[in-house]
């Protein structure tokens, strides 16, 4: 049995030691990008990978955008609307967010940030389940994780509430499981 809470710990510090910094676009995301559709994104906390010229290409390829909004560890993550350069604000878990009355948005393609992954696309989050709820919640999305190569694990023993990831996105690969 793995140890999550000293796994997640260990794979922070890694990651707080990498530092912060945007990572590239795949090739494979700028394949699926069409007008209409609604990419899943997120404002990254501390040493996450940015996404942010993921979202730049989203809104070139006349995508529109959506962020998660979380009020505490219970309830679900909704993703809401969000234009860039629309004013956010500090939620739960210091969460750069919509406000709660922003339209909310059904994504056709989520933008998940990782503490570590594997190659079978498993994932391992901040330990509140509400990414894996919200994969649950839209099961046609298609997930893709977003990591520095560092946070990689040899393998991670999924619960049976984990949902894998389709695809994992580092600095320097493009991983499908």
């Amino acid at each position: 049995m793995i140890d999550k809470r000293g796994l997640r710990a260990r794979l922070r510090a890694v990651r707080d030691a990498h530092g912060p910094g945007l990572l590239p676009v795949a090739r494979p995301f700028l394949d699926r990008l069409l007008p209409g559709l609604t990419v899943a994104a997120y404002r990254p906390l501390g040493a996450e990978a940015d996404p942010m010229l993921w979202v730049e290409a989203a809104l070139h390829a006349g995508a529109a955008l959506a962020l998660p909004h979380v009020v505490d560890r219970a309830s679900p993550l909704r993703f809401l609307a969000w234009e860039d350069g629309q004013d956010l604000s500090v939620g739960a878990f210091g969460l750069h967010q919509p406000a709660p009355d922003a339209p909310e948005r059904t994504p056709d393609i989520i933008l998940t940030p990782l503490v570590g992954f594997d190659r079978r696309g498993n994932r391992l989050g901040q330990g509140a389940g509400h990414y894996d709820r919200a994969f649950a919640a839209h099961p046609d999305a298609w997930r893709v994780g977003i990591a520095w190569g560092i946070q990689e694990v040899e393998a991670l023993t999924p619960d049976p509430w984990d949902v894998p990831l389709h695809a994992i996105a580092t600095e320097t690969e493009w991983i499908i499981p």
